[in-house]
């Protein structure tokens, strides 16, 4: 039976952890992107450990009644699919790992993935040889399950291909930095795991080991990978509203059948009457120019509103921009209109911008410029500021650079060439920093540049070069002449300037983190409590999820009469004691001292599931104090986060600090009758 509540345990623990990746469980991609291959790759591996689960669950379930004869052909046909789900299990682990670690498509990647599936079937044809040539298993004439010989062949095959695959995986990891390298690292572990179970599992037959071998290596890939890309996703989707803010409207529409909808609106606009979802974005479109856009420039507007128009405008081309004016309150402003594709092949994504005070401001600047500021006043200036200026010529992006080669910032020419753009892309391996390239590449594109400069005065870009193997930050910055016909680029050196303000927000990251510390103690003071409640807090109002948890809520006996009759530095001691009391019973739960002697546990994890036991351990080692006479003796109370009826996490703590006032005065009795 053990075996089965073991299987049954994995199954239930895969589910609940996976369960967002099951539920979109699919045959097929329905596009090429290579994050949704990804993505469905896994689902594959995790549905496949679901089946071996559930074939490990009703063997174990059968087995226990291998002597009725009538369930001999089930528990045979049970242990046939134990054996192919094992290698369904290695073949959709590695057509994972293939798609997340070899993106490029390398050799080696497919070598792995021809190898994997020449197993699968050679295993599916070893299955079948085994019905006549028992060398995987049998059963003897009791029913009884029998490992063959060739059992041990079938599992040290596996076992060298779940090594080759570890090994793989690091060589890959060790040329990897930062996040990427520890979730690398992780699937790579997570191999090594299932290898070794499957090593056990030949010395144990009758033992799930390649079950908990399993579930302990997904959960090494959800902790480190999946939970990892769940966290990016949070933050990308966080930009991404933060930025919506500065647009009147984003809209994402199907190219095709112009199913749309609208992710962004400024209040400011509604008098435009624009519809928030629809069927047909071209349709709509165009009923708005109508009734919207200034007459004089209607015609101009439609023209950029047509199917075979976005096509033809984004052919080639990351993205396209256009303005006109809208009629706003009586009164035609100027519009900036910027459509791109949206990644999928299928969809475009278009962004609109009143840029009416901006171009106001730039032709105010503009038309001073003309008058006050000469060609030689200008170089002048960016020459005490840059180490390079290029000066490029819009249109056909020939250009020239000046160099600072003296002292007193005086320009001289340096080189001139055809291509400015091409020149850069060409160049960019060979300086850039590796991990700044794809942002360098992408701030050099021409049109993109030329967006940007419409709404916005400069255009500019923090990158890292290499010079002798040694990294120095540099910024570029982009403007435009005057007359709107040439770029002017600037290239400074920022390396002290970047130093300063990474000393400066470590300074500031240290300031705050000793705020949120108490001083005596060294664990968490009441304003870390609170930040912690009140994020809780947050995440029950919205209706989110939250982790189970629980509330310990303690109090330091005694404090006073030792002040009293021993000193504050005595009592100092007292309270240093509970701290590390606290900390070391409840090791993975973040402890706050939040009043004189009164401290908090937020139990979470592996502390909740254990709770009751490390408060018994608590009590325990307390009553031993107060019997030795030494030693921090400790009131406790404790609370389980109910959802049910818990509005508040203050309702949590309330119940536990009920709880601890009990505790303490049975503690007082005891100490009275002791």
């Amino acid at each position: 039976m053990y075996y089965s509540v073991i299987a049954a345990l994995a199954l239930i623990v895969n589910l609940i952890l996976n369960w967002e990746y099951i539920k979109v469980f699919r045959f097929k991609a329905g596009t090429k992107d290579q994050k949704e291959q990804i993505k469905l790759r896994y689902s594959h591996f995790l549905a496949s450990i679901n089946c071996f689960y559930i074939v490990e669950f009703l063997w174990g379930l059968s087995y226990d009644y291998h002597d009725v004869a009538s369930l001999f052909p089930v528990i045979y046909s049970i242990t046939i699919f134990y054996f192919i789900f094992i290698l369904l299990t290695m073949l959709t682990w590695t057509r994972y790992i293939v798609a997340y670690l070899d993106r490029d498509g390398r050799i080696r990647g497919k070598v792995l993935l021809y190898s994997i599936w020449v197993m699968f079937i050679l295993g599916l044809m070893s299955l079948q040889f085994n019905r006549f040539y028992h060398f995987l298993f049998y059963f003897d004439e009791n029913h009884g399950y029998v490992p063959g010989k060739g059992r041990y062949s079938f599992f040290t095959v596996v076992l060298v291909f779940y090594l080759l695959i570890s090994i793989y995986e690091l060589i890959i990891a060790l040329k990897s930095s930062g996040r990427k390298r520890i979730r690398y690292m992780a699937v790579a572990m997570s191999s090594m795991v299932f290898g070794v179970a499957m090593f056990l599992q030949i010395l144990a037959s009758f033992f799930p080991i390649y079950v908990l071998g399993l579930m302990v290596g997904t959960c090494v890939v959800h902790s480190y990978v999946e939970a990892g890309h769940k966290k990016e996703k949070k933050i990308q989707d966080h930009v991404a509203s933060v930025m919506a803010q500065d647009y009147e409207a984003i809209y994402y529409f199907d190219i095709e059948t112009g199913e749309y909808m609208e992710f962004a609106r400024n209040p400011k606009y509604d008098s435009l009457d624009r519809s928030y979802v629809g069927k047909d974005f071209y349709h709509d479109a165009l009923v708005n120019i109508k009734h919207s856009v200034y007459p004089e420039d209607k015609e101009y507007a439609e023209s950029f509103f047509t199917k075979e128009a976005i096509s033809e405008n984004l052919k080639d081309r990351r993205s396209f921009s256009f303005k006109f004016r809208v009629v706003v309150v009586d009164t035609p402003r100027f519009f900036l209109f910027t459509y791109m594709p949206a990644g999928d092949g299928s969809h475009i994504i278009l962004y609109e911008k009143d840029i009416e005070d901006e171009l106001r401001a730039e032709k105010e600047i503009s038309e001073t410029q003309k008058k006050t500021v000469t060609f030689g006043q200008i170089a002048e200036s960016l020459a005490s500021n840059y180490d390079a200026i290029y000066y490029v010529v819009i249109e056909d992006s020939n250009y020239v650079s000046f160099e600072i080669n003296n002292i007193f910032g005086q320009l001289q020419v340096g080189q001139s060439g055809d291509d400015f753009f091409e020149e850069c892309y060409s160049n960019i391996p060979l300086i850039i920093h590796e991990q700044d390239r794809d942002m360098v590449k992408d701030f050099l594109d021409k049109d993109k540049m030329i967006t940007a400069l419409e709404t916005h005065k400069s255009y500019t870009l923090n990158y890292r070069i290499v010079v002798a193997g040694v990294v120095k930050y540099t910024r570029m910055i982009v403007r435009k002449s005057s007359d709107g016909t040439h770029f002017i680029i600037g290239v400074e050196n920022i390396d002290e300037e970047v130093k300063k303000e990474q000393e400066h927000l470590m300074a500031l990251k240290t300031e705050k983190e000793l705020a949120r510390r108490d001083e005596l103690t060294g664990v968490k003071n009441k304003n870390a409590y609170k930040e912690l409640e009140e994020s809780v807090q947050h995440n029950m109002d919205n209706g989110m999820d939250y982790l189970p948890y629980a509330i310990v809520v303690c109090d330091a006996n005694n404090l006073k009469k030792i002040n009293d009759t021993l000193g504050h530095v005595a009592g100092d001691e007292y309270i240093k004691a509970t701290a590390m009391l606290l900390c070391v019973v409840f090791a993975h739960s973040p402890v706050f001292r939040v009043g004189g002697d009164e401290f908090v546990a937020f139990v979470t994890g592996s502390d909740y599931a254990n709770r009751n036991e490390l408060l018994e351990k608590l009590r325990i080692q307390v009553l031993e104090n107060q019997k030795k006479g030494e030693g921090a003796v400790i009131a406790s109370g404790i609370a389980e986060y109910d959802p049910d009826k818990d509005k508040l996490v203050s309702d949590v703590f309330e119940r536990a600090d009920k709880e601890m006032y009990e505790n303490k005065q049975k503690l007082k009795e005891m100490e009275a009758s002791g």
